[in-house]
C-alpha cells in the first residue's frame, strides 16, 4: 500500500515538476543558468530600460519611483523619487530615459540628473489614453503604444480620450507625430529589429502579436500576423528571437515557432530586457519582484 501511495504522488508531482523547468529547444540559454532574483518587496515592476553602460533602469510603477540596477554590483538603488508614474521605458541615444508618464498621460524625457522635459503631451488637441510602452529606432524615431488602463490617481476624466487605442510614432527631430496603426484593440509592448526595418507590436487586447516593416518616414507597411499572444513587455536578441511576456516569458524565432519558454514563480511578468556589458543578462520585471537569467545569446543595441 504504502509503494502504491508512493508511485501515485510521484506521477501527480512530476509534470508539476518538469513544467517548473526552462525550456531551451535552441540552446539560447548559458549552460547551467539559473534564475536569480535580484530585487523584490516592489508593488508592480514595468518598463525596464538597458542603459549603455549596461545598468537597468525598472519602474515600481505604483510607488512612482524609478530603481537602478547595477549589472557591476548586482545590486539596486533608487534613481528617481517623483517619476511622473512612469511605465514603458527606453534610452536614446544621447542617454536620456524616455518614459511612458501616464501621470499626465505624457511621453517625457529625463536626464542623468533627473530632470524632466516633456515630448508629447496630446494628439489633435485631447490627452493620450495613457501612453504604455515605446521603442526608440536606431535612427531616433519612437514608437508608442496607447492602450487605456484607467489609474486611479488620475484627475482628468478617466474615460478615453482619444478614438481607441493606437500606435503612434514621434520623429527624430519631435516635429511629426502621427498614428500608424489605428485598428488595434489594445496595443501594448513594443519592440524593433537592430536594423531598424522591422516592428513587432503586441495586441493584448486581442491576443496577438504582429509584425510590419519600417518605412524610412516612420509609416508601417505589410503587416502580419507573428503569433496568436499578446504581450505586455517584449525584447528581441541578436538571432532576431523575440520575447514575449505573461505567463513567465516565452521565446519566438523570426518564424513565429516558439523556442523556449523560461517560467516564473509570480502571477504576471510585465516586461525584459536585455542588460550587463555584454547584453547577455536577460533581465525581467513580475509583479514585485526582478530576476536575472544569463543567456548565450545577446540583446542588440
Amino acid at each position: 500500500m504504502k509503494k502504491s501511495i508512493c508511485l501515485c504522488l510521484i506521477s501527480i508531482l512530476t509534470p508539476l515538476f518538469i513544467q517548473a523547468q526552462i525550456v531551451d529547444k535552441k540552446s539560447i540559454v548559458a549552460k547551467k543558468a539559473e534564475l536569480v532574483k535580484v530585487g523584490d518587496g516592489y508593488s508592480f515592476t514595468e518598463g525596464p530600460a538597458v542603459h549603455l553602460n549596461g545598468d537597468v533602469f525598472f519602474t515600481d510603477q505604483p510607488n512612482n519611483k524609478i530603481i537602478k540596477w547595477s549589472a557591476t554590483r548586482n545590486e539596486v538603488s533608487v534613481f528617481m523619487e517623483e517619476s511622473s508614474r512612469s511605465n514603458g521605458m527606453y534610452f536614446d541615444r544621447n542617454k536620456n530615459l524616455i518614459t511612458c508618464a501616464d501621470l499626465d498621460n505624457q511621453v517625457v524625457s529625463i536626464d542623468e540628473k533627473g530632470n524632466i522635459e516633456v515630448l508629447i503631451e496630446s494628439f489633435q488637441g485631447k490627452k493620450l489614453n495613457g501612453p504604455n510602452d515605446l521603442w526608440i529606432s536606431p535612427y531616433g524615431g519612437m514608437y508608442i503604444t496607447d492602450p487605456l488602463y484607467k489609474r486611479p490617481y488620475w484627475e482628468r476624466d478617466p474615460e478615453m480620450q482619444q478614438d481607441g487605442e493606437h500606435l503612434y510614432f514621434l520623429s527624430a527631430d519631435k516635429i511629426q507625430f502621427f498614428r500608424v496603426d489605428e485598428t488595434l484593440v489594445k496595443p501594448n509592448g513594443v519592440v524593433g529589429t537592430y536594423d531598424g526595418k522591422k516592428l513587432y507590436v503586441a495586441d493584448i487586447g486581442a491576443n496577438k502579436t504582429y509584425v510590419y516593416n519600417i518605412e524610412e518616414d516612420g509609416y508601417l507597411t505589410n503587416k502580419k500576423l507573428f503569433v496568436e499572444m499578446g504581450s505586455d513587455g517584449m525584447t528581441i536578441d541578436n538571432r532576431g528571437n523575440v520575447y514575449l511576456t505573461g505567463k513567465g516569458v516565452t521565446v519566438f524565432n523570426q518564424k513565429g515557432v516558439q523556442i523556449a519558454h523560461i517560467p516564473i514563480e509570480e502571477n504576471w511578468t510585465s516586461n525584459v530586457v536585455f542588460g550587463g556589458a555584454e547584453r547577455k543578462t536577460l533581465f525581467i520585471t513580475a509583479m514585485g519582484s526582478v530576476y536575472t537569467l544569463q543567456m548565450k545569446v545577446r540583446g542588440v543595441w
